[in-house]
This record gives structure tokens, C-alpha cells and sequence, in this order.
């Protein structure tokens, strides 16, 4: 029983991993063991500390929490079957195991974009119209968002997974890569893929350009705002205000450009390879420690936890 009917003679699928040097396999299980483990800690303490700290109640943090919750899916979505395979060389996985794993990346992908731009343009209001920042960022108005964010993801995702599995594979089964991804996938196709590859680019194009549009105004409007202040102190406080999301959105984007966006000459297997390894293991791994480290309230919900004081429980959305 395949995830879809189709006329697949393919029932498993075998990664070629990370490296075809096994004596490489052991380094590379204990490197990406670290970082799992420390993105896990991470984002996990993130939703902990904003869920139980009444002061990071707000729609920033809100968003915040989700965006934690995105990373943690995004990496356990890939990372444990990477970890399975460097320790164990099982390389093998099923049909549906394959379509599922597809399902939840791609998902969580497109999600964590459009949480970015939620976090941009509360940035906006709160820093363009701060007089009106609590009627425009409702709490009703934030989970409006998220769920928006969360089914449009999940469902951009499905569509990927019902052109991609309609699919007849019986060239081969070895995926080049070391999960299931779009790009290798079609490789091994043997149907037509010219309406799968325009169905995948206009909702791929659509989960990048549309959130990056809603940052690149937000931002705009945040420095022109920003440029209007004429106190220094005033200009700094604003800015501070946005840096940690900044750095996560040019970490995020910057990756998917480089992946995506680069002329096809200039593609190769292994380097394919190691910025997929990044925008799975690492980005996930470094959005709470950037979150941390220049955030003061996070930064103070920390020392609260550390030192043992009661934090108040509340559900702000």
C-alpha cells in the first residue's frame, strides 16, 4: 500500500548520506548528535521560558514561541534518520516514509518563512504605530496569523507531495542526498515532471517571494521611521528592537538564495549536500542562541528560571 496510487515499481528508498567515506561516519554522528541536542535544548527552553514568563507574553514573543516550535519540527523532521543512518548505515527508507518526511519538511520550510514575516511586520507596528500597536496586534489578530501560517505550510505541502507522488519512479531508487527532497526525487522519475516542476515553482516561488516582500516593506518602513528619530538613544532602542530578527531573516534567506538561486552550473552534489545540512541542522540550531543573546527579555527569563524564582503560567493566545 503506497502513500498514493501511481504505478511506482519503487517501494524503498536508499539515501547516498552525507559522505561515502564510512570512516567518516562516526565523526559525523557525533557532530550532528551536538547539534540536535543543542537545538533541541534550545528551542525547546525557548517555548518553555516564553509559555511560563507572564513578561514575554506578546504577540512578538508569540511568534517567537512558534517560530522555536517550527525549528524543533524542521530538524526532527530530518536530523534523527540522518543520525540512524551514520551510526547504523541504514540508509533504507520506505515509500511512505519517504512521502511523509517530504510532507513535514517542505511544511515546516514554508512555515518558518511565513512566521519570519509575521515577526517583521509586528516589528513595523510596533515601531511605525506604537500608539496603536496593541488594537493592531490583537491577540486574536496573532493566532489569526500563525494559523494561517501553519495551514497555508501544511497545505502548499500537500499539493508537493500529491504532484511529486503521482509519480512513476523506476529508474532508480538511490537518492542522492541524505533525505527525501524535491530536486533528487524528480531525478529518478520516469513520467513527465514539466507540470510537477511548474506546480513546485510557483508554490515554492509564492512561500519565498511573498513573506520576503512582507519583510523587505517592513523593513523599509521601520528605517525610514527609525531615520525620522532624532535622538540617538531613541534611534539605538528601535533598532535593538529588530536586531535578532534580522539576523535570523539574512541567516534563513541567505541560505535559500544560495541553495536556490545560484545558476545551475555552479551546483554540485556535495555542496548541495552541506548548505542542506545547514538550513536543517544549523539554522534551526541558531535561531534561540541568536534569540538569546540579543534579547534582554529572554535574556532575564533566563536568569529568573536559573535562579529558581516561580514564574507565573498564563496562555496569551
Amino acid at each position: 500500500m503506497t502513500f498514493m496510487e501511481n504505478t511506482s515499481e519503487v517501494n524503498v528508498f536508499i539515501f547516498t548520506g552525507l559522505t561515502d567515506d564510512p570512516e567518516l561516519y562516526i565523526p559525523l554522528f557525533i557532530m550532528v548528535t551536538l547539534i540536535y541536542l543543542i537545538t533541541l535544548v534550545g528551542n525547546l527552553g525557548i517555548v518553555a521560558l516564553i509559555s511560563w514568563d507572564s513578561c514575554l507574553h506578546t504577540p512578538m514573543y508569540f511568534f517567537l514561541r512558534n517560530l522555536s516550535l517550527v525549528d524543533f519540527g524542521l530538524s526532527s523532521t530530518i536530523i534523527p534518520k540522518v543520525m540512524t543512518g551514520l551510526l547504523t548505515g541504514d540508509m533504507v527508507i520506505s515509500y511512505n516514509g519517504c512521502a511523509t518526511q517530504l510532507f513535514f519538511f517542505g511544511g515546516f520550510a514554508a512555515i518558518e518563512s511565513y512566521m519570519l514575516a509575521f515577526m517583521a511586520y509586528d516589528r513595523h507596528a510596533a515601531v511605525c504605530r506604537p500608539l496603536h500597536y496593541t488594537t493592531i496586534m490583537t491577540s486574536k489578530i496573532g493566532a489569526y496569523m500563525a494559523s494561517g501560517g501553519y495551514i497555508w505550510g501544511f497545505l502548499s505541502s500537500s499539493i508537493f507531495i500529491g504532484s511529486i507522488f503521482s509519480l512513476s519512479f523506476c529508474r532508480s531508487n538511490v537518492v542522492h542526498h541524505f533525505f527525501c527532497d524535491i530536486p533528487p526525487l524528480l531525478v529518478l522519475s520516469c513520467s513527465e515532471i514539466h507540470i510537477t516542476e511548474s506546480i513546485i515553482f510557483i508554490i515554492g516561488s509564492l512561500n519565498v517571494s511573498l513573506p520576503f516582500l512582507i519583510i523587505f516593506f517592513s523593513y523599509l518602513f521601520i528605517f525610514i521611521t527609525v531615520l525620522k528619530i532624532h535622538s540617538a538613544n531613541g534611534r539605538q532602542k528601535a533598532f535593538s528592537t529588530c536586531a535578532s530578527h534580522l539576523t535570523a531573516v539574512f541567516i534563513f534567506y541567505g541560505t535559500v538564495i544560495f541553495m536556490y538561486f545560484r545558476p545551475s552550473s555552479s551546483h554540485s552534489m556535495d555542496s548541495d549536500k552541506m548548505v542542506s545540512l545547514f538550513y536543517t541542522t544549523v539554522i534551526p540550531m541558531l535561531n534561540p542562541i541568536i534569540y538569546s543573546l540579543r534579547n534582554k527579555e529572554v535574556k532575564n527569563a533566563f536568569r529568573k528560571a536559573v535562579r529558581g524564582q516561580r514564574l507565573q503560567f498564563d496562555q496569551p493566545f
